[in-house]
Parts: structure tokens; C-alpha cells; sequence
């Protein structure tokens, strides 16, 4: 089998419209392209957004405990990839691979399971562990001596003729008290929280170096 080619793209802090934008239109040409008989070449697009909340397609406007109108520091889109609410800001990596799955394999279920296996990886490099959790996407900590359930990693993905586009957010050195304005990808109970690479080590992390690991996490994982 032909390994796939992938085009990476660090698009440095965009706003969250105009990076969806961008998405839409990036998916419909490689759409396109496969429609005219091409191989068309992925994008790894990855970026910072200004401080934005997002909406998924099975998500509850309730869980945003704000009024966003009030508060122009923040915006909020209803969007149309799956999951709840999350939020997106400086020092968080939004990662949005834009892949021709019919040049990886044809399967939601393993797609969302490689993203997480990305960031797995990307974590083992700091000696932190992550995980999978039953019933949950995303990435998850090993607890620790509570009971509490660390999420680090968001995803929710969106598919068209098998071209993907969303895609996952890594917490890196993401101020976490804006979680605190929603109910975190509709998760209410107690022992699950949202936490971040920096929280975690309780030390500054290189955001540009963990966007370079990660790429290269991608890379390894879904072998293009």
C-alpha cells in the first residue's frame, strides 16, 4: 500500500471562524479531487485559537454557564462535529487533520482510537501517562492517589465521503479556570476534571517543542 502524503501547516493563533472556514473549504476541494479520480494530498493543520467555545452536534446549550453576548473576551459557535461543549485558547494545541481516510482505513472507531494513540505518545516523551476511558473520547491521566479523573486531550471529529476535518486539542499551557464557564465536554461529575501538560509536570512547558513532537507523533502513528 502506498503511504499516504500529508501536507503539515502551522497556522500560528487564527481565530476560530476563520479557521473553520478554512477547514470547510480545504475539505471540499480534496472531496473534489477524489470525485475527479485524484490522490489528493491531506493537510495537518495546526494552530492557537483566541478564546472561543464550541459546540458539538449532541452538545446542550445549558452546559455554557455564561451569557457569551455579555462578554465580549469570549465567543461561541455551535458547530457541526460530534461531541459537547469544549473550549479552545492560547497555550492550547487545536490540531485538525483534514485526512483522506480512504488512503488510511475506512473506520471512524479507529481514526478517533489513533488520535488518542497520537497523543499517548506524545505524553510518554514527559513521563506522563495517558489513557483511554471507558465510555469517554479523549485522553485521560492514570489517576493518581484520588479518585479524580484528569482529562487532557478533546476530541470530536467530523466526516464527509470519508474526508475528516475537527479534530482534537491538547492542553498544554491552557488557562484552565475558563473551563471553569462550561461544563466540560458535558461531563458533570465530580471525579473528572480538566488539566493540562504544565499542571501536571508543575513546570513551564516549550509549547513549540510539543508541537513538533506531536507532529511527529501524527506522523508515526498514522504512517505517512
Amino acid at each position: 500500500m502506498i503511504k499516504p502524503n500529508v501536507e503539515y501547516i502551522d497556522w500560528g493563533r487564527i481565530s476560530y471562524k476563520e479557521a473553520w472556514d478554512l477547514q470547510s473549504a480545504i475539505q471540499k476541494e480534496i472531496i473534489q479531487q477524489k470525485r475527479s479520480g485524484g490522490r489528493p494530498t491531506s493537510k495537518l493543520l495546526i494552530c492557537e485559537h483566541n478564546p472561543v467555545f464550541t459546540l458539538g452536534k449532541s452538545g446542550k446549550k445549558d452546559h455554557l454557564l455564561f451569557d457569551p453576548e455579555t462578554n465580549p473576551n469570549f465567543e461561541f459557535f455551535k458547530i457541526n462535529r460530534g461531541g459537547d461543549i469544549t473550549y479552545h485558547g492560547p497555550g492550547q494545541l487545536t490540531v485538525y487533520p483534514i485526512f483522506d481516510l480512504e488512503q488510511f482505513k475506512t473506520d471512524v472507531h479507529w481514526y478517533v482510537r489513533s488520535l488518542e494513540e497520537v497523543v499517548i505518545r506524545l505524553l510518554d516523551k514527559y513521563s506522563i501517562i495517558g489513557k483511554r476511558l471507558d465510555g469517554y473520547t479523549g485522553v485521560w491521566l492514570q489517576e493518581d492517589n484520588t479518585i479524580i479523573q484528569r482529562k487532557i486531550c478533546a476530541i470530536g471529529v467530523h466526516l464527509s465521503r470519508w474526508v475528516s476535518m475537527h479534530g482534537l486539542a491538547l492542553n498544554v499551557c491552557t488557562n484552565l479556570e475558563h473551563f471553569n464557564m462550561i461544563v466540560p465536554c458535558g461531563i458533570q461529575e465530580d471525579t473528572k476534571v480538566v488539566t493540562s501538560m504544565q499542571k501536571e509536570l508543575q513546570q513551564e512547558v516549550d509549547l513549540e517543542k510539543v508541537k513538533t513532537e506531536l507532529v511527529g507523533s501524527f506522523q508515526q502513528v498514522f504512517e505517512f
